[in-house]
């Protein structure tokens, strides 16, 4: 016999806000291959240990007693190491007080920016492939997600497609450079045509650029350009970058929105009821430990050995190499290793050959599969070399 539940136990059913969000494919990926023991070369995340230094920064500040809560926008001393790196590397002078958050991470960054400036009815253009946050923030917000497709198969920004989007009820624009799922790095090219493009408007600008010290190729030119670089962007951009990405501690969750004074002001709004503030020890850690450069001046050079190892190997199977210029993702069409697509060859790649990889389909809103998926290459070398082992197959 079936109890029925009292009416003090009933539990009110809701309307989700969010009706196309289910379960991430990185869920499903990682869980796959915890099932089968895989390679997981999906999510992306490093499985190696950050530097020692760091940590010991976060323990003294922790034995020195600095456990309570912080000012609201981020200890004064993070803040102002933050304004001075974007100094020193893009040439633009932040004030840390009025124009400096710390934030729990980029994905709350972005979530406080979009929820600070767009109004319902507003819309908001975001170039796919693109993170699986970004929509979702923007309909949370009671905005309209405007897809403008990169050009398939080189990932590169279409202007006309996206200068075509721009109306009178475009709130603003989320663009990705480095560029995650895809690897490629905006050029200097790129930025002045959107400054072009967006001068005459009012749209904001959210720049995610978590990968920023992870652009490889640097005896061929290839360089990270900031909006932080481009006067008519700065002027209108929330830049959001990702200590997580940058000294291998994703699990931390602290990153930073550097912006003028009058966005910060209402980015600051939403933060401050939304998280309020961050983790006060790690914030003083990452201070300490940003007094020496060399921890993300040469991440590049790190990051792209790894790289290039990983490609080397790649080389040797059926997978067609689609060029990495920046992040620690590698992107590869797999038209000549199987008929599958790209769900179902992820799921294959786990199962029969021991290697966890994500569908670029997930990274669009229509699911569209151009045979194409993603690896990691955050990974110990061991695991690297395991993995291509197992592909070596293919």
């Amino acid at each position: 016999m079936t109890t029925m539940p009292s009416a003090s136990e009933r539990t009110p059913e809701l309307q989700t806000k969010l009706p196309a969000v289910g379960t991430t494919i990185f869920t499903v990926m990682s869980a796959l291959a915890l099932e089968k023991n895989a390679v997981n070369l999906g999510q992306g995340f490093p499985d190696f240990d950050c530097d020692p230094t760091l940590v010991a920064a976060v323990n003294d500040a922790m034995t020195r007693g600095l456990n309570q809560y912080p000012p609201m926008p981020g200890v004064p001393v993070l803040r102002e190491a933050i304004a001075a790196k974007l100094q020193q590397l893009h040439g633009r002078s932040y004030n840390p007080a009025t124009e400096i958050t710390v934030t729990a991470g980029a994905t709350q960054a972005i979530i406080t920016a979009v929820l600070a400036v767009v109004h319902p009815g507003d819309e908001v253009i975001v170039l796919e492939p693109c993170y699986d946050s970004y929509v979702p923030n923007i309909e949370l917000a009671g905005g309209i997600p405007v897809r403008v497709p990169l050009t398939p198969g080189t990932f590169r920004p279409d202007f006309d497609k996206i200068s075509a989007a721009i109306t009178p009820k475009t709130r603003a624009i989320i663009i990705n450079s480095p560029h995650n799922p895809s690897a490629t790095v905006w050029t200097r090219e790129d930025m002045l045509r959107l400054q072009e493009i967006l001068a005459p408007t009012d749209v904001l600008l959210i720049s995610d650029e978590v990968y920023e010290h992870m652009v490889f190729d640097a005896a061929q030119g290839r360089v990270h350009e900031s909006a932080a670089r481009f006067p008519g962007l700065a002027a209108r951009a929330f830049i959001v970058s990702s200590f997580g990405k940058t000294y291998h501690v994703t699990g931390w969750k602290v990153g930073y929105v550097a912006a003028p004074a009058s966005l910060t002001a209402e980015f600051r709004k939403v933060h401050q009821f939304n998280v309020f503030t961050v983790n006060t020890p790690m914030q003083y850690g990452l201070a300490t430990y940003m007094q020496d450069a060399r921890a993300y001046l040469d991440l590049p050079a790190f990051y792209q050995r790894k790289r290039d190892l990983f490609r080397a190997g790649l080389a040797k199977t059926r997978f067609k190499l689609l060029p990495s210029e920046g992040t620690y993702f590698q992107c590869v069409d797999i038209s000549q290793v199987s008929d599958l697509g790209e769900a179902d060859f992820c799921k294959w790649l786990t199962t029969e050959i021991g290697v966890a990889a994500i569908p670029l389909s997930a990274f669009y809103g229509n699911g569209f599969d151009q045979r194409v998926v993603r690896f990691c290459f955050a990974k110990k070398d061991e695991t690297l070399n395991s993995a291509l082992e197992r592909l070596a197959s293919l």
